[in-house]
């Protein structure tokens, strides 16, 4: 009976360990699943996530533009500069699931230096918005860029002092 058991115990582990070990099934098409999460990686460590070759991450304590971006810099990276939808979308997701909702955040754009002249504090070209309508209209000088504002979650200007939470982006490892 003893015997009986073990042999039992025995092919269980076999079955279960060889089960782990397989890949996940793939669609019916036969293609890998796509993810559309933002994914931790050996190249952005810690509580940075990966997306697009670049590490992103959210920092919830509210900050001035100025001292988020000192705070990116501080951890290697900028506030985040955004080249197209799919990584506006990325940005909201790794916001949510760090807030639980749509904050209006910080990220690095601005116009300080010159009006309607956008720029990145991360030095890459400003080719994509996505500003809410009306938008950036520099209402008693507003030169920082904040994004998830009002029901459409776009892009508004706001004023620099204002205290937000921050996304900071840093290149992969």
């Amino acid at each position: 009976m003893k015997m009986l058991t073990v042999s039992a115990l025995v092919c269980a582990m076999m079955v279960l360990t060889r089960a782990a070990a397989l890949p996940e099934a793939a669609p019916e098409n036969g293609q890998p699943a796509k993810s559309h999460l933002v994914k931790s990686s050996t190249a952005c460590s810690g509580r940075w996530s990966e997306f697009s070759g670049r590490c992103f991450h959210y920092v919830p304590k509210a900050m001035t533009w100025a001292k988020a971006e000192k705070n990116c810099e501080s951890m290697g990276g900028n506030l985040a500069s955004v080249h197209n939808l799919l990584e506006y979308h990325e940005i909201q997701r790794l916001i949510m699931s760090a807030s639980y909702d749509y904050t209006v955040t910080w990220i690095g754009g601005s116009d300080a230096q010159e009006e309607r002249f956008w720029f990145w504090s991360d030095g890459t070209p400003f080719t994509f918005s996505y500003w809410c309508k009306g938008e950036p209209n520099n209402l008693r000088g507003q030169h920082c860029l904040q994004i998830n504002h009002g029901d459409n979650k776009c892009w508004d200007d706001v004023q620099c002092h204002t205290r937000l939470p921050s996304v900071c982006i840093k290149k992969t490892n």
